[in-house]
């Protein structure tokens, strides 16, 4: 009915503080150009590209569950939007929001977290190898 809301709730907050972050990191560097490379000085991949990676899956994943809540009828282009609340189904929306919605959005930050350990342990590994040939 409404799960696409709370990954798209999250999406739009995680896109708030990339932003943040990279007007910081850029800051730290002391650069005024707009773009930043996504890897820094150390050769690490930036917190801010990191956090790019979970907007993109978190954006992806809403408007691919939009898409196919319209697709379904259980959106619609009236006002109130949403099949559930014009039925007067919203203790159902809620309950799916708070189990299904919340479950994908703790799916994907998982993954994402996921993803940042194997860049992590790349990253070590890249460096470790200039070491070794240092």
């Amino acid at each position: 009915m409404a799960c696409f809301i709370v990954p798209g709730t999250e999406a739009i907050v995680t896109t708030i503080v990339t932003g943040v972050v990279k007007k910081k990191e850029k800051e730290a560097e002391g650069k005024t150009s707009t773009e930043t490379a996504p890897l820094n000085e150390n050769g690490k991949v930036r917190f801010s590209t990191k956090l790019g990676w979970l907007n993109n899956m978190l954006w992806g994943g809403s408007a691919l569950l939009a898409f196919e809540h319209v697709w379904h009828g259980e959106v619609i282009p009236t006002f109130p939007f949403l099949t559930a609340v014009k039925n007067g189904e919203v203790a159902d929306m809620l309950g799916e929001m708070s189990t299904a919605g919340v479950a994908m959005a703790l799916l994907v930050t998982a993954v994402w977290g996921g993803m940042l350990v194997v860049s992590s342990v790349i990253e070590k590994r890249s460096a470790e190898s200039k070491e070794a040939e240092s």
